[in-house]
């Protein structure tokens, strides 16, 4: 499969593919911590919005996905927002606190991450058509890509969709 896949299954691997690698840098003491957050909250904003307003809803329509798997990917959404509402609101990247509040979100996405690869993402390969997964996948790109050019990462946006409790 050539790397320009718009193959919504792929696209989501990439981004948490991604994720891992921010992971990586945020936990390096020597890293630009900082800047490694900026990028990771915006993707992980834009990536979570984008699954529940252009894949999760499509994916519902599939009666060999369950529906129990969808609610309960975005319940942890919600509970990965909150994590990096924490991250974002500790000051010093070199503190205890920083270090404690980072594995909460690692703990928290990639529980999410490898429950909807697991499910949720196999389920498609399955039974989604290929066809269907492109249209999905460039649904779910420009969406993403709307959501990071509105700074959707930003801590003021965080907390609104924290507040709101993900609706």
């Amino acid at each position: 499969m050539p790397s320009t896949t718009n193959d919504v299954v792929e696209l989501i691997l990439r981004d948490h593919r991604r994720m891992e690698d921010l992971f990586r840098t945020m936990r390096n003491a020597e890293a630009d911590r900082a800047g490694a957050l900026r990028e990771f909250a915006a993707l992980l904003v834009a990536h979570a919005t984008a699954e529940e307003e252009k894949v999760y809803p499509a994916l519902r329509r599939y009666k060999n996905v369950d529906d129990d798997d969808v609610e309960h990917s975005v319940h942890e959404h919600q509970e990965a927002n909150e994590a990096l509402l924490a991250l974002l609101e500790v000051e010093d990247t070199a503190s205890q606190e920083w270090e404690e509040k980072l594995e909460e979100l690692v703990t928290a996405v990639n529980h999410h991450a490898d429950e909807e690869e697991r499910t949720l993402l196999n389920d498609a390969r399955e039974n989604v058509s290929d066809e269907r997964r492109a249209q999905l996948g460039e649904a779910f790109s420009r969406a993403r890509a709307e959501h990071l050019d509105a700074d959707c990462g930003n801590i003021e946006n965080v907390r609104k969709i924290v507040a709101s409790g993900g609706d």
